[in-house]
């Protein structure tokens, strides 16, 4: 219902206490010097109250009663100004109007059957209800109640508070209505919200949550009050559910003893992750108000399948008339990102980009007047309630592209005829857009009063009420495959109920508004609930409660765990992934949630994940996984599925050691030197383990020749198990047939064992000279030698290096050509041919006084048939490393 949002009136069920509403002149949007709009401050507070209740089956029930016996309340109309008795335009017809048009299918009805109807004498009944895997949820005007799938009553009706009996404050002493409730695919549950308003028409105002502890309705349910505001009204909330909150749009009204006046459009978050765990959670709200006081009438994203891609905003989307100081007619659509580690970041923005016109409409019907609908047999007429967004507005992801889909009630001819506009925007990664739209009037019978969703084959569904002088108010629906022509619904119209009688009662109320969800259990068939008339009266109204699908949906329903992969040992708090396989064996493609638990303590993430799997398709998830306890951890996996026909493999397990960190040594390494080739020698590696667990691990050793020569062939790895605080010796043979004479590293190494954090003693190196036999086969560098002179008056200088080449028994070696580049503050190579002594010269001149120092480099020595191991060279008086050496200026 609505207390009478600004493009609105409302009926309530709380006594006339309002007088004439007070309205000043509203004010366009403020805009930014970048052409955005401000985004308001956050304001963030934590719930009044929380707890958990008992299970819903075992409490005593609140039966429904009439707020006065015998009387139907409402609440006077409060408009935004430019509504009221505005002027339709001269001759409109609707340029994306669908006509008469052959149909191409027809929906197939499944379960149908009554809901709630007037129990409580209010207006109006705000019906909404969601299907769940096992059970149908429906809330109205004060009233609640639960069925089986098949339309059996489980509870109810009983009053909505019922909910929080026992829970103290607003939320359990009255019942004000304005319901939602939705079931949280991903969560597998359920959330029912109406507001408090336990002083109307003064404050406080409060929101009442509640959140299932399990999927079933008829369980526990951990129950939250917000505080909203002391002077603000948060009338007309509507909800969405978001990965990372549970989403509220409000129109809001500054209320005093003397009446109401519009106070703007709100935009609130509640902690959802907290609230499914019954823990203490916050609200994040924004007032729009002083950004643009003609913002009203938004909608929150509440999305269906596949989640949104990480970090995505929700999304609101509020329809503007071009006759409501927006132009042209237009969805504007604003982004709401929470940020709950740092609440202060929160937005809620709006850009330019976000404006999408639309094709021209006429949401003038009836001058905004409530008696506008005909009806059967009375002259009396109802609300059209055509200044705003018809709930919902539902969300999917598609991977490629994302999509929302909404509807509003417009004039089709400017002859006060109602029809539904409805849209489907897209964004492929690159903003939102209109991907098409159309208004549905195929004849003269007013329709209004929608409700539209998408399933996961794209396929859209419409349900609506439908009423003339000569059909009484109806419950229809209509649809589109998602291959049909764009902006036309293609399916042939059904009644989900056909009224027998009318409403006479004089407020006109009618809605405020209807509900069509998609069933989680193949996530294609559409249910829906709307009110309509079996006896004409003042106000008893009754609601219907259908489903149907726009195609076949059936076949065979079957998902598997293939598989649960999960790191052992592990390390105690320390983070892993767990990969799940998944299978979908069925004939479907299909949409279910993947949970991960484990037999000890653990924190989980990801869990549960929501996939989408083609018919015969096959994938892996991951989860992140932190054991915080030692011992053995039984990881299970379960694929759920409310469809499906063969759980035994719906479930599968891992098993995983947690333990603490370790820490093993190589604490030496020792081979013989020199060792001629051809021959084997024994290299003695001593390892320690240095914790106190036992610990299994691999020592290796490897051959490192000279020059990029042929090592020698050392025996396999070992693996071995040492007890905690203890060491060993083991032996390797090294066998240097074909190595290249020189010197050889023989390094050993550990390898790391669960938890290690110091490494750096996991590794020891030794060296061996390998000599061929009779003679030596390789050569060094055995020495370097750096000398500077002045060159004359000027204040240049040169730097001298002297290279002495040594084969592997230290003798000289002449007629080697050594090579080398100079670096620091030179450039360029250098070479020189070692004489009788072994040594030859390089030198560098024309150095400038502003170089401070040189740095020659040997890259090469060559003489046939030795070959240079840069391995063994070194410098005896360590002036260098044998390889480079630096000259520093005289």
């Amino acid at each position: 219902m609505s207390v009478g949002f600004s493009r609105r009136p409302a009926v309530g069920l709380i006594a006339a206490l309002l007088g004439t509403a007070l309205w000043g002149p509203a004010t366009g949007a403020a805009q930014t010097a970048g052409g955005g709009q401000n985004s308001p401050r956050p304001v963030v507070r934590d719930a009044t109250r929380t707890d958990t209740s008992v299970e819903l089956r075992h409490m005593p029930e609140i039966p429904p009663t009439p707020v006065v016996l015998g009387e139907i309340f409402e609440r006077p109309r409060k408009l935004l100004p430019r509504r009221e008795g505005s002027t339709a335009p001269p001759s409109f017809t609707d340029p994306v109007l669908q006509g008469p048009t052959a149909q191409v299918g027809a929906p197939t009805t499944g379960a149908n059957f009554d809901g709630v109807n007037n129990v409580n004498g209010v207006l109006p009944p705000d019906p909404s209800g969601a299907i769940g895997p096992n059970h149908y949820v429906q809330v109205v005007n004060l009233s609640l109640a639960v069925w089986d799938r098949s339309g059996t009553m489980l509870k109810g009706p009983v009053n909505i508070n019922t909910l929080w009996q026992g829970f103290g404050g607003a939320c359990a002493t009255t019942n004000n209505g304005d319901p939602i409730v939705l079931y949280d695919r991903v969560a597998n549950r359920w959330m029912v919200s109406q507001f408090a308003l336990p002083n109307y028409p003064i404050g406080p105002f409060y929101q009442c949550i509640a959140v299932s502890q399990t999927g079933d309705p008829l369980g526990a349910w951990h129950r939250y009050e917000f505080f909203i505001s002391q002077t603000k009204l948060n009338d007309y909330p509507k909800f969405g559910v978001w990965p990372d909150g549970y989403y509220m749009a409000i129109n809001q009204f500054n209320c005093k003893v003397t009446g109401c006046s519009w106070g703007g459009q709100g935009a609130v978050v509640f902690e959802r992750d907290k609230m499914l765990l019954g823990q203490a959670a916050q609200m994040v709200y924004f007032d729009l108000f002083t950004i643009d006081s003609n913002l009203g009438g938004m909608l929150p994203s509440d999305f269906d399948g596949p989640a949104p891609p990480a970090g995505a905003p929700n999304y609101f989307v509020e329809v503007d008339d071009n006759t409501w100081l927006y132009s042209p007619d237009q969805l504007q659509i604003w982004e709401f990102h929470v940020d709950w580690s740092d609440t202060a970041k929160s937005s809620f923005t709006h850009t330019p980009a976000m404006n999408l016109s639309t094709a021209a409409f006429d949401s003038n019907l009836c001058g905004y007047s409530r008696n506008c609908i005909p009806q059967q047999g009375t002259n009396r007429k109802v609300d059209a309630i055509s200044d705003r967004l018809m709930y919902r507005l539902q969300y999917r992801n598609f991977g490629t592209y994302q999509a929302l889909v909404t509807n509003h009630t417009v004039d089709v001819n400017g002859a006060d005829r109602a029809g539904i506009r409805w849209y489907e925007l897209r964004n492929p990664g690159s903003g939102w857009s209109i991907n098409q739209q159309g208004t549905y009037s195929p004849d003269s019978t007013h329709r209004w009063m929608g409700s539209i969703a998408m399933n996961k084959l794209g396929d859209i569904a419409l349900g609506y009420s439908k009423s003339s002088t000569s059909v009484y108010p109806s419950i229809y629906a209509t649809g589109r495959l998602s291959g049909d022509a764009a902006g036309v619904m293609t399916q042939a119209e059904i009644p989900i109920q056909n009224g027998s009688g009318s409403q006479t009662h004089t407020s006109g109320r009618w809605g405020d508004y209807s509900h069509m969800t998609v069933d989680p259990a193949d996530d294609c068939t559409f249910w829906y609930t709307q009110e309509y008339y079996a006896t004409t009266g003042s106000a008893p109204w009754r609601t219907r409660i259908g489903s149907f699908q726009l195609r076949n949906c059936g076949g065979v329903h079957d998902v598997a765990v293939t598989s649960v992969t999960a790191p052992t040992p592990v390390l105690v708090s320390s983070p892993q992934t767990v990969t799940v396989g998944l299978a979908n064996q069925g004939t479907e493609s299909e949409t279910f949630n993947v949970s991960l638990t484990d037999s000890l303590t653990a924190t989980i993430t990801g869990s549960p994940l929501p996939v989408t799997l083609a018919a015969g398709a096959s994938t892996t998830v991951n989860f992140g996984w932190t054991p915080t306890v030692t011992g053995s951890h039984v990881l299970t996996a379960t694929a759920t599925l409310a469809s499906d026909t063969d759980t035994a493999d719906n479930s599968n397990s891992a098993t995983s050691t947690v333990r603490t960190p370790g820490d093993v040594a190589v604490t030496s390494i020792t081979a013989p030197t020199p060792v001629i080739q051809g021959t084997s020698a024994n290299v003695s590696v001593n390892v320690a383990n240095q914790t106190a667990n036992s610990e299994t691990f691999t020592v290796s050793v490897t051959d490192t020749p000279p020059g990029g020569g042929t090592a020698g062939a050392v025996s396999a790895p070992q693996t071995i198990t040492l007890a905690g605080s203890s060491s060993t010796t083991l032996n390797f043979t090294w066998n240097t047939t074909g190595a290249t004479p020189g010197s050889h590293s023989l390094t050993a190494a550990a390898s790391t064992v669960l938890g290690e954090t110091d490494t750096a003693d996991n590794s020891n190196s030794t060296t061996s000279q390998v000599d061929a036999p009779g003679g030596s086969t390789t050569m060094h560098v055995g020495d370097l030698d750096g000398s500077k002179t002045l060159q004359g008056l000027s204040s240049n200088w040169t730097a001298q290096v002297t290279i002495t080449i040594h084969d592997s028994n230290h003798d000289p070696v002449s007629n080697a050509t050594v090579s080398g580049n100079w670096s620091g503050g030179a450039s360029g190579s250098a070479s020189c041919t070692s004489d009788g002594t072994g040594k030859c010269t390089v030198s560098k001149g024309g150095l400038k006084r502003a170089t401070n120092s040189v740095t020659l480099s040997v890259s090469g020595v060559s003489l046939a048939p030795l070959t240079y191991s840069s391995i063994a060279n070194h410098d005896p008086d360590g002036d260098s490393n044998g390889t480079s050496i630096t000259v520093t200026r005289p």
